[in-house]
């Protein structure tokens, strides 16, 4: 067994020396020439996708590095919306990808990976060769194949250096015997580079913190609303039906008639409450969403609006309650926004889950101008109504999540949901 781990470390080693020098290689070169080509205009629609080839590329060495050595190396890349069309769109994606620290660590990582990172991915491979060699060597040598070469240190001229080869060569073959260790070296190497340093990682904490703060204030102002809403609008209408049942109880003998009005405004009363109550518990978490998942309840949320809103995806399965919750209420403030202020006659809404992030887009043909400031804030160009992002983003931010804003005035508008999570569940088909 600690045969076989030797060889199979020393063939990836291999691998990842051929990897390093085409794949590293090329990505390096071509992504410095487009950057380089972004004063002429070019650049903005070549590097987009070179560093979305280079973020797969080092993903896929981030997942080597688990499988093969068990090491982590962490991944807060930060996940973009979808390019917008037009040339705006290509220019507004592309400097979002420049402004992620991730897309520098990744290029010094690939300028690093075909260089160092070769050497120490070539080790493990040369080892086992090496070894090899200092026992077929010796062979070749008293057949007299070989006549003038050197074995590391030893010369095959010399008869008691030959005889020595295969000592060296045991030595090399033991040393191989940590290939293992060394092909870690090659990921720690990577590591080094891709790993987000303390600080961007103690503000990424930061932000976290700030909006798990927000959440509980939200919680804590949503069971308030609840409280106040039960007060006033069931509770009223249960305790007025106590009384009226009172009042019933003494005129059902002496007053049939008066009793018997009673009686239908108590079952109006009742009515009316079991209506708040639904629509309270409706406003906390909607039964089509428990019973049918996310895109239902998405489809049924579209057809309560008053414009024409077109679904479009499916998801492949069920997301945690919480993420579902969060989604789902988002997706009702934008709907609800593009009614009241959007002026628009057609609203879409897009659901996607792709490498474990949910995607949600909400757009509309109205007249735009809606703006999401630096510090959160948001507008509408048009008569300065809110439209609410910042408390979407705060929603959001709960599950490290962001929110993207495409309004250029005079429209179409297009919000970007997005949020990392997990599949708890697999579809299921329902009859």
């Amino acid at each position: 067994m600690r045969v076989r781990r030797t060889l199979v470390a020393g063939a990836r080693g291999l691998w990842l020396t051929g990897l390093s020098l085409v794949g590293s290689a090329a990505l390096f070169c071509l992504t410095l020439v487009s950057l380089a080509s972004l004063p002429l205009g070019l650049g903005w629609l070549t590097t987009p996708p070179l560093i979305s080839l280079t973020r797969r590329y080092a993903d896929q060495r981030r997942r080597w590095a688990h499988d093969w050595t068990g090491l982590r190396i962490p991944d807060d890349q930060r996940p973009l919306p979808d390019r917008q069309p037009g040339l705006s769109g290509h220019v507004q994606h592309c400097y979002q990808l420049l402004r992620d620290p991730a897309t520098w660590r990744e290029l010094g990582w690939l300028g690093v990976d075909l260089t160092a990172g070769c050497i120490t991915a070539l080790l493990p491979g040369v080892l086992i060769v090496l070894g090899i060699e200092g026992f077929v060597l010796p062979l070749l040598v008293w057949k007299g194949l070989v006549h003038d070469y050197e074995y590391v240190f030893l010369s095959v001229s010399d008869p008691v250096q030959v005889a020595l080869m295969p000592v060296l060569g045991a030595a090399v073959l033991a040393a191989s015997l940590f290939n293992t260790k060394l092909l870690r070296v090659h990921f720690r190497l990577a590591a080094a580079f891709l790993t987000p340093s303390k600080a961007e990682l103690a503000a990424r904490v930061t932000r976290l913190t700030e909006t798990r703060h927000d959440a509980v204030d939200v919680s804590a102002a949503e069971l308030r609303r609840i409280e106040r809403d039960l007060h006033d609008g069931a509770q009223a209408r249960l305790v007025a039906m106590g009384m009226d049942l009172g009042t019933i109880e003494a005129l059902i003998e002496r007053d049939p008639a008066k009793a018997k009005e009673l009686v239908s405004r108590a079952r109006t009363s009742s009515a009316q409450a079991l209506t708040e109550l639904r629509d309270l518990v409706r406003g906390i978490h909607p039964p089509v969403l428990a019973e049918r998942g996310l895109d239902d309840a998405v489809r049924a949320l579209a057809l309560r609006m008053p414009l024409p809103v077109e679904v479009t995806g499916r998801l492949p399965g069920r997301l945690e309650a919480p993420v579902e919750s969060a989604a789902y209420f988002s997706v009702s403030e934008l709907l609800t926004n593009a009614v009241k202020h959007a002026d628009a006659e057609r609203v879409w809404v897009d659901l996607e889950y792709a490498e474990g992030r949910l995607r949600i887009s909400v757009g509309d043909d109205g007249r735009g101008g809606v703006v999401l400031s630096a510090d959160g804030t948001s507008g509408a160009a048009h008569g300065g109504a809110h439209s609410g992002l910042r408390g979407l983003e705060r929603r959001l931010g709960t599950f490290d999540g962001i929110l993207a804003v495409s309004s250029p005035v005079g429209g179409p508008t297009l919000v970007t949901l997005e949020i990392p999570c997990a599949l708890c569940s697999p579809k299921t088909s329902s009859s």
